[in-house]
């Protein structure tokens, strides 16, 4: 979705979050049960910025417009380099409806985990705040 990317890379967690679906659904690499609704993704995305440096996408794979779409970046987390991926569902309304995130290598998950682990409270915090 190039909308996505395009506000992703522009650093613009508003449109981000413009971009979600009320009932997204959010896999996170490193948590085994997902994440539902548009305030607690919101929350990760944003802390997930301030957690990898260096991000980049790297490649587009799917048809243009099309439903489904992976987007793949490299960053750091602190000394730990790793490669990902995000799979995005675009619903009906061209918003994203589901959304899973994958990383590697096992090194760079863990420091990924590790980051985000202490930001979560945080993160628990606004996303009800928002919902409310």
């Amino acid at each position: 979705m190039r909308a996505f990317r395009e506000a992703v890379e522009a650093g613009d967690p508003a449109a981000v979050e413009a971009l979600l679906a009320e009932d997204v659904v959010f896999s996170s690499p490193v948590v085994f049960k997902p994440y539902r609704g548009r305030a607690i993704t919101a929350a990760i995305l944003r802390e997930v910025v301030e957690v990898f440096e260096d991000f980049r996408y790297v490649r587009e794979i799917g048809e243009p417009g099309g439903p489904e779409q992976a987007l793949v970046f490299r960053a750091r987390v602190g000394h730990r380099e790793l490669t990902g991926c995000d799979f995005l569902h675009v619903n009906e309304d061209g918003l994203i409806d589901d959304f899973m995130v994958m990383v590697r290598p096992l090194s760079g998950a863990q420091a990924l985990a590790e980051a985000m682990g202490a930001r979560f409270e945080r993160i628990a915090k606004e996303a009800e705040a928002r919902s409310a």
